[in-house]
């Protein structure tokens, strides 16, 4: 291949890569190849070009919503056990996944006592929406409350939620952990009314509302905040016995039966070399 040829090569490469196509800059040359061998008009050519510039795009956008969703990678749909979900939360699924909630900026609320699989079962809910192109964060509640409450005491806060708002979800996982003082309620409660019919948030909590009160502390904020993520939501209840449980008893049996597999052992016992005959010490 002569200079001139080369110059042109590099020429485009350049110009595809400040247009923002790096798939095509890198893929061209193969693909024009390809389209000879198989005698592809210049349509068929161009749109393959385009079909993998969007194709590598929307990976590439995915993985950039992954990273910043700070979702537990382990956590997936794959990974959940389905077999082991309520039949009403089982047949809701897949309608959860395909993300209609997030469309009319509805809720989703989850309750159970701790280590039903609350957490497993919206972060799997998650990493669907994020391949479907959704914007999601997920951070534990006291993190979120902290980080506002940086913010208000910066006099950024309005900012910090703008920031927040740019996610299609935030997931607030175990807001029941959460004791506040009264100026950690106030920025969580800010928060929930800033989203409420504009942006979607899922809560997984071991308090029922009834109880909420001990988040919120006093009735009539606790009331404003339930009525508010109740308005527009589904709510879920994660019953049956506890997954971590009985993973650790699963774990103890497979311990204990590979103890028991290595045989009896035998202990010899001496007698101490430091008493005599007549018991004298």
């Amino acid at each position: 291949m002569n200079a001139p040829v080369n110059n042109a090569h590099n020429n485009l490469a350049l110009l595809l890569r400040e247009l923002r196509l790096p798939s095509i800059a890198f893929g061209y040359g193969d693909m024009a190849r390809q389209a000879e061998r198989e005698g592809w008009s210049f349509g068929q050519y161009l749109r393959a070009l385009c079909d993998a510039e969007v194709q590598n795009r929307r990976l590439r956008r995915i993985k950039r919503l992954l990273k910043q969703s700070e979702l537990p990678s382990e956590k997936t749909r794959a990974t959940l056990d389905e077999k082991r979900l309520p039949p009403p939360i089982a047949r809701s699924l897949q309608t959860l996944c395909e993300g209609g909630f997030v469309e009319r900026a509805e809720n989703v609320l989850v309750f159970g006592l701790p280590g039903r699989g609350k957490s497993h079962l919206v972060c799997a809910i998650a990493h669907e929406l994020i391949h479907a192109g959704r914007c999601v964060l997920f951070t534990a509640t006291y993190k979120l409350v902290q980080r506002l409450l940086v913010a208000k005491r910066e006099l950024v806060l309005e900012r910090e939620l703008r920031r927040l708002d740019r996610f299609d979800v935030v997931i607030l996982d175990d807001i029941g952990y959460v004791q506040q003082d009264r100026e950690e309620m106030e920025v969580l409660f800010t928060f929930l009314a800033e989203r409420y019919e504009r942006r979607s948030v899922m809560i997984t909590s071991n308090l029922i509302f009834s109880q909420w009160d001990r988040i919120f502390k006093d009735a009539m904020t606790t009331a404003a905040a339930i009525d508010r993520l109740v308005h527009h939501s589904t709510i879920l209840e994660m019953n049956g016995p506890s997954i971590r449980s009985e993973h650790a008893q699963r774990t103890l049996g497979e311990t204990t039966t590979t103890g028991s597999d290595k045989g009896p052992t035998t202990t010899t016992t001496t007698k101490p070399q430091s008493e005599n005959t007549n018991g004298e010490k």
